[in-house]
This record gives structure tokens, C-alpha cells and sequence, in this order.
């Protein structure tokens, strides 16, 4: 098998010792190695969730997750709309503002610090939800001039 891992297990006095390695592999030339689809992919978007690379949908609203996503959300090129509400992440990337087929974004409900000025452009944003943030007035402003009018954006006020 391709990928499968020669693996010896030596035993030890003090313990297991697990020694692998990769198989030889056929030449990436090879007409017959299949490619491996893209939804194969999974990345790390928080320390505690992976998902696939081609994914349209995330949903992690109410996971107790904190902190913040990590950057290598920019990787979620097909991603239309991104969940996060009910929980208590403090921050997101700036990288967030790469998603540029995002349509919906809800951070509601998030001890958020502050919005990355970078959401501005999400061209494709029909709506951010911000109720239940303590997101700055300034921030949001800055956001808003540089998005579509008719996005809908959602707060308290």
C-alpha cells in the first residue's frame, strides 16, 4: 500500500521504543496514483477543530471554544459562512478578511476585544452578526465604509 507505514516495535526493558517510516513510494509521474480529492484535506482552523479545506459551511457556535481561530482559515478558499456564536473567543484573525466568498458571518454572543479591520473586505458578506459583542464603534465603522451597502449588519443598538 502507498501510504502505509513499515512500522517495528522493539521492546525494551525500560518501555515500547515505535520506530516508522514511510514505504517507498511510486513516482508522482505514475498514470495509475490516483489523485486524492481535495476534501481529503483537513486544516486546523482552533486548536481543538480541523476541517475540511474545501468546506462551504462551519458551524461552531455554543463549543465553549476561547482565544481565537488561527490564521490558517485564510485556507478555507470556498468557505460561504462561518459560525461562531455562544462562545467566548476574544478575537479573530485578520486573515478572516481573505474569505472572500464569505456571505454570512455570526460572531454573535463572543467576548470579542476588538473586529480585524480586514472584514472590510468581504465583498460578498450579506451579513454580520455582532450581537452580544463588545466590539468598538471605531472598528465597526471602518468596517462598514468598506463594505457593500446592502450588507446587514446585526447589533444590540
Amino acid at each position: 500500500m502507498k501510504n502505509a507505514l513499515i512500522v517495528f516495535v522493539l521492546l525494551t526493558l525500560g518501555g515500547i521504543l515505535l520506530y516508522s517510516w514511510p514505504a517507498p513510494k511510486a513516482p508522482a509521474e505514475n498514470p495509475a496514483e490516483p489523485e486524492v480529492p481535495l476534501s481529503s484535506y483537513a486544516i486546523f482552523i482552533h486548536d481543538e477543530v480541523s476541517v475540511p479545506v474545501d468546506s462551504r459551511r462551519v458551524d461552531l457556535s455554543g463549543r465553549g471554544l476561547n482565544g481565537s481561530l488561527k490564521a490558517e482559515i485564510r485556507q478555507l478558499t470556498e468557505l460561504r459562512e462561518l459560525d461562531l456564536a455562544h462562545n467566548n473567543f476574544t478575537g479573530l484573525p485578520a486573515e478572516v478578511g481573505q474569505l472572500s466568498k464569505l456571505e454570512v458571518l455570526n460572531l454573535s454572543d463572543n467576548p470579542l476585544t476588538g473586529l480585524p479591520h480586514e472584514l472590510g473586505n468581504l465583498q460578498n458578506l450579506k451579513t454580520l452578526d455582532l450581537r452580544g459583542t463588545q466590539y468598538s464603534t471605531y472598528d465597526l465603522n471602518v468596517i462598514q465604509a468598506a463594505l457593500p451597502s446592502e450588507v446587514e449588519i446585526l447589533t444590540d443598538q
